[in-house]
């Protein structure tokens, strides 16, 4: 399998025990990952990770008779190894705490005391394992009237406001195209296991971390939930407009859109001047931003008049050449395939000794100077691992294993013949 070698990432020797499915938990610890994390993927035997099966698109292996690897799967899951527990038997669930005994993280996104049955819970694993920071990820949190209720990016998006605010003016509501409320959910608990990380180091304390889709989403709401609060006016969709700066939107050209990003009171006077129309920058409904807001409508009707006369390579290379912000609407393909996302190295290529070609995936924002973050192994195979974890991890000879795969409560994945 493809495997980048590179300088020790920032969290060398940290080992994280991912008990979470689909996108919140998964996104986060392959953040922990790619920094150098060891982490291991609990998956359960027969199906694993939801989203194993969330496609097409999907990317075949080179035996057809072996599981393939969704997109989206791909999406949150490399540097990581899987071991296929069933936690339902009591053998399962020894080897798991086993396993969390020498974590120095966990995270898990059950409903709220799913793991308790299976003694998994953070109050079962602590005694054995102070230092462990156990992170767990829910739809609405421990505590609350909806703490028992599952949580899925959709609803969460509907119930927290951001569809409310999300789409055009007289349009129904809408929602992010991506899984947005789970993938900052997982941003928020990426940083709260950091600085839990931070305390056990000083510490030798490890604790409880609850945090919840309902409770980022509203976080994330950032000015417009404030703009509720300081003005009690409810805010509405606007399309792509910006309910705090105009002009701040997609505006029409002679042969499609782009965007204009008007921050201050000299851009728009630039703007204005690119459009051959000083005049607006200097009329009283229009020279600050705050009478600009105010007769918001009228504004944009006359800029849009005046976008319509020209093209969009025009406006982008004069835009910005006059230092007034703007960017095209481009597709997915035409920014990923973008040369300062090249120059970036934002799509990188994996492999797996049972693909035939390499797999673009998207990489990692973050850049380090002296510990950058590494792709060393593929997204696991369900159980790719779980020999070598549980040999290495606990100690288990081939004999224990094999008495664990015959009575069911592991799975190994199954070995592509073509390539031994």
């Amino acid at each position: 399998m493809s495997t980048q070698t590179s300088p020790k990432g920032p969290l060398s020797g940290i080992k994280v025990l991912d008990l979470s499915r689909i996108l919140a938990g998964p996104s986060l610890t392959q953040n922990l990952g790619d920094m150098g994390a060891d982490v291991i993927k609990v998956e359960r035997p027969g199906c694993g990770d939801d989203t194993r099966k969330w496609g097409p698109p999907n990317i075949e292996a080179s035996n057809p008779s072996l599981d393939v690897w969704s997109s989206y799967y791909l999406c949150a899951n490399r540097n990581k190894r899987s071991v296929a527990i069933d936690l339902s038997t009591r053998e399962g669930q020894d080897l798991v705490v086993r396993l969390a005994a020498k974590a120095d993280i966990l995270i898990e996104n059950y409903k709220v005391g799913g793991l308790q049955k299976y003694h998994l819970d953070y109050a079962s694993l602590a005694p054995s394992n102070p230092r462990l920071i156990y992170c767990s990820i829910t739809g609405f949190g421990q505590t609350g009237p909806l703490k028992h209720r599952p949580g899925y990016d959709a609803m969460i998006q509907a119930m927290g406001g951001i569809m409310s605010i999300t789409g055009a003016p007289e349009g129904p509501p809408m929602k992010v195209g991506v899984g947005i409320a789970d993938i900052m959910c997982g941003m928020y608990a990426g940083q709260a296991v950091l600085a839990a990380l931070h305390h056990a180091n000083q510490t030798g304390e490890g604790q409880f971390i609850d945090v919840s889709l309902y409770d980022t989403q509203l976080a994330w709401l950032a000015n417009e939930g404030v703009n509720y609060l300081v003005s009690n006016e409810v805010p509405k969709r606007r399309g792509t407009a910006h309910p705090n700066i105009v002009p701040y939107q997609v505006f029409a050209t002679s042969d499609g859109y782009f965007m204009l990003a008007v921050g201050n009171d000299t851009q728009f006077e630039k703007f204005c001047a690119c459009a051959g129309a000083p005049h607006l920058a200097q009329d009283d409904k229009f020279a600050t931003n705050p009478a600009r807001i105010i007769h918001r409508k009228e504004l944009v009707i006359l800029i849009e008049e005046l976008t319509r006369q020209q093209t969009t390579q025009f406006w982008l290379s004069e835009l910005e050449h006059n230092d007034v912000p703007c960017g095209p609407v481009q597709t997915i393909e035409e920014s990923l395939g973008h040369e300062h996302s090249k120059a970036r190295d934002m799509v990188i290529s994996m492999s797996h000794e049972m693909i035939d070609e390499e797999v673009r995936l998207i990489a990692n924002p973050l850049k380090f100077e002296k510990t950058p973050v590494s792709y060393r192994t593929f997204p696991p195979r369900r159980g790719e691992h779980t020999r070598d974890i549980l040999g290495q991890e606990l100690g288990l000879d081939d004999q224990a294993i094999d008495q664990l795969i015959e009575g069911n409560i592991i799975e190994i994945a199954q070995a592509n013949k073509e390539h031994k």
